[in-house]
């Protein structure tokens, strides 16, 4: 693959845990985020008159905070990490981009994309395997599509086989050391 056909998008992984996020809408998709970003333990607030089931869940809980309030201009901290913007309304979602774009803050709004600074990837995760999958935003099908097909396999077992391992250390399986690159 040439760098000119590289995809415009940097898959970073980052430690989430305990910075500041905050969610505008409870709905479906807000929904999926929110189970999804939990995972990861950050200090998470989302904003939404009505919530999902998820939400509801989730704040009786503690693993969420919900203000049961919608989205006031003004009124995103300054020490936010991360917003998403994913209410019904596109003018709210559009209203929460701008304050973050004033304020520093990444945000990623689900109504529109080229508002976006990160889109919000499929994940698929077993113990300290995290993978990321992302089809550049614009084909939420195929993103989903590996997403699933990913998560089977590092579900149904943990995908690794030692035979070589076992082999070559006298049938003892051997953990990697640090730095090694190998896998």
């Amino acid at each position: 693959m040439e760098w000119t056909d590289m995809p415009k998008n940097f898959p970073l992984f980052v430690d989430i845990a305990n910075k500041k996020i905050i969610v505008y809408g409870a709905g479906r998709i807000a929904s999926r985020r929110v189970e999804t970003l939990l995972a990861f333990a950050p200090s998470l607030t989302v904003f939404a008159p009505e919530a999902s089931e998820t939400v509801r869940e989730a704040h009786r809980a503690g693993k969420l905070s919900w203000r049961r309030e919608p989205y006031r201009p003004g009124t995103i901290p300054a020490d936010t990490w991360m917003a998403l913007a994913a209410t019904d309304d596109p003018a709210v979602n559009r209203a929460v981009w701008a304050e973050c774009r004033e304020k520093g803050v990444l945000v990623n709004v689900c109504s529109d994309r080229s508002l976006c600074d990160f889109q919000f990837p499929g994940i698929a995760a077993s113990g300290e395997l995290v993978i990321g999958v992302n089809a550049g935003g614009t084909d939420h099908r195929l993103a989903k599509r590996w997403t699933e097909k990913i998560r089977k396999e590092v579900t149904e077992d943990d995908g690794y086989d030692d035979q070589a391992e076992t082999a070559a250390h006298d049938g003892r399986p051997q953990k990697d050391g640090p730095g090694d690159q190998n896998g």
